[in-house]
């Protein structure tokens, strides 16, 4: 069989499966899970490998699974990732009531078609030259720094990062590349968005802290935390102005603790942040700054700050031979026009850490409606959001690991990482 005749009959088994690919998308959009906590969705996902005959490990990172399909021999092996996380917004229409938690960044999306391409690989299995992992991750969305600090703490995870922590305790290893779909938001037309490149940050957590007293009776008797806070935030705006705009320097502080009672002046108050930018160097440059405004104004209140820094995520690298691929085979479906190329996200993801240390790409594709992260976000188009990249990504493997995997192979000859597993890690 021909390469041209493989990829019909994966796009023929994606279309005779699309009911149940959906099915799958709006399964896991009504049952979001924070990161690190994402049991449901890992076992309804457990579920649908088996049903595939795929082989399974699960437990990775806490939540993590992987789906192994086996070609003809193991030439290379390819990653489909997908994550399993939602993100904490209680105004969305499909916010757990109890946590909060909604599936506003299309995560959801991501396991629909990931278990779409496995669909449609698996009609055609025996003629790849090559293992296809798919893989649901855990914890993409570094959040709650607080729950993550505790199982730290706790021995259950090193980093906070799903995929950093894959890294390190070697569920990657013996993966060759990785490719993942993300939604493109405020996008509800079909499109595809590859080879951009994304902002790496380092995380925060600051305890401001004063001396309680009473707010009506001895206010002068008291330091209050919560000035400290705010005149530290005062002073990152103050900062911004010393950004470079090719930097894209973004620092976003919330106050996740204010105090105790209105009439007790706030003696610890705890802030979190990112000091998000394009490079290492800009954002250990902003990351001084920073750190420098919360210290001189805790200091002018009298007030002490605790400073914790959290290793956040590495800036995306994309491989530039798999985005092309990946954007030849999108143009079967997409106008020409409606693929672009090169233009930046300016969120963060820890694809860009396993982009540092193997060949990868996350290209992000329309069919959503309303910005990412917020309650207005939705599904505006069901076979753009889940049917297309199951095919889109399905093909690309093909690509790969069709007549002797000599694509994979190229691309791991022309791959030179930016870190070892060993280096990532110590870094």
């Amino acid at each position: 069989m021909d390469i041209e005749a493989l990829k019909q009959r994966v796009i023929l088994e994606i279309d005779n499966n699309a009911d149940r690919i959906v099915k799958i998308g709006e399964d896991i959009r009504e049952n979001p899970e924070m990161g690190y906590k994402e049991n449901k969705t890992a076992a309804y996902v457990k579920d649908e490998f088996l049903k595939l005959g795929l082989g399974v490990e699960d437990g990775l990172a806490l939540t993590g699974i992987k789906g192994t399909m086996k070609g003809r021999n193991s030439i290379a092996n390819v990653a489909v990732i997908g994550e399993l996380d939602a993100v904490l917004c209680s105004g969305h229409p499909k916010a757990d009531k109890e946590t909060g938690a909604a599936h506003a960044c299309g995560h959801n999306a991501q396991l629909a078609s990931m278990l779409g391409a496995a669909i449609g690989l698996s009609a055609v299995k025996e003629l790849l030259d090559g293992t296809v992992t798919f893989f649901a991750v855990p914890a993409e969305e570094y959040v709650e720094i607080g729950y993550r600090e505790k199982i730290k703490d706790e021995g259950k995870i090193e980093f906070f990062g799903g995929k950093q922590e894959l890294i390190r305790i070697g569920a990657f290893d013996g993966i060759d590349m990785a490719m993942m779909v993300h939604a493109e938001g405020a996008t509800p037309e079909p499109s595809v968005y590859v080879d951009g490149g994304s902002l790496g940050f380092v995380a925060k957590t600051v305890d401001f802290i004063g001396k309680a007293s009473h707010a009506g009776g001895a206010p002068d008797k008291g330091i209050n935390a919560l000035n400290a806070a705010m005149a530290a935030m005062m002073c990152i705006h103050a900062q911004r102005e010393t950004f470079r705009d090719e930097d894209r320097i973004r620092v976003h502080p919330i106050i996740t603790k204010g105090g105790e009672l209105v009439n007790t002046v706030p003696d610890n108050v705890v802030m979190e942040t990112y000091v998000r930018g394009a490079n290492l160097e800009a954002i250990k440059d902003a990351e001084a700054k920073v750190d420098r405004a919360i210290k001189g104004a805790s200091y002018a209140i009298g007030a002490e700050a605790q400073i914790k820094n959290f290793k956040g995520y590495l800036p995306l690298l994309q491989n530039k031979d798999m985005s092309k691929m990946f954007a030849s085979n999108a143009s079967r479906f997409i106008p020409e026009d409606k693929i672009y190329h090169g233009i930046d996200m300016v969120g963060s993801t820890d694809m860009g850490d396993l982009g540092h240390i193997m060949p990868m790409i996350q290209p992000t594709m329309g069919g959503f409606s309303g910005t990412l992260h917020s309650a207005e976000f939705e599904i505006a188009d069901k076979n753009a959001a889940y049917i297309l990249p199951a095919k889109i990504m399905a093909l690309t493997v093909i690509d790969l690991l069709f007549n002797g995997a000599e694509g994979a192979l190229s691309v791991k000859n022309n791959f030179v990482p930016k870190m070892t597993k060993e280096e990532y890690i110590k870094f």
